[in-house]
């Protein structure tokens, strides 16, 4: 079985703690995603959402000028380390029902990528096409914990 490293994606953007929740929003815009992680330096403090800047912020009343990413990201994430193997981490993602994973250094807690289903349903990725079909039935279920259950 493939590790993470050989199936993650290493060109990753992230935001900061201190960028407005309207950066975030621009940002995921241009580059067309859902979530972006959150770094301090390198290291990988969070993530946020879509949902995070429209269900936490704007049904609260926050404005996206004045509104810091810190407010509304989610800090205790699931995340995983290069050298695991890629059916432990979908096992990950079926569980706490998300779709993609930062993939952060065992010594530094930096970020170095991101896995996502659709990285794990690539055909060289070396994953059975039936346990990624699976894996995205049970990522879309209605009832599971969502994407703040950490990593233990």
């Amino acid at each position: 079985m493939k590790t993470i490293a050989e199936v993650m994606s290493r060109d990753v953007t992230s935001v900061s703690p201190d960028d407005t929740i309207r950066q975030a929003a621009e940002m995921m815009d241009d580059l067309d995603v859902g979530a972006l992680p959150v770094t301090e330096g390198n290291r990988l403090i969070g993530m946020i959402t879509d949902r995070d800047i429209t269900i936490r912020a704007t049904a609260a009343g926050l404005g996206p000028e004045e509104t810091l990413v810190t407010e509304v990201m989610t800090e205790d994430i699931c995340h995983c380390y290069e050298d695991q193997r890629v059916d432990e981490v979908m096992q990950d993602m079926r569980d706490i029902q998300i779709r993609r994973v930062p993939v952060v250094s065992r010594d530094q807690h930096t970020l170095i990528g991101i896995v996502s289903l659709a990285d794990l349903a690539d055909p060289d990725a070396g994953t059975d096409p039936g346990e990624t079909a699976g894996t995205l039935r049970d990522i879309s279920s209605p009832g599971g914990m969502g994407q703040s259950s950490p990593r233990p």
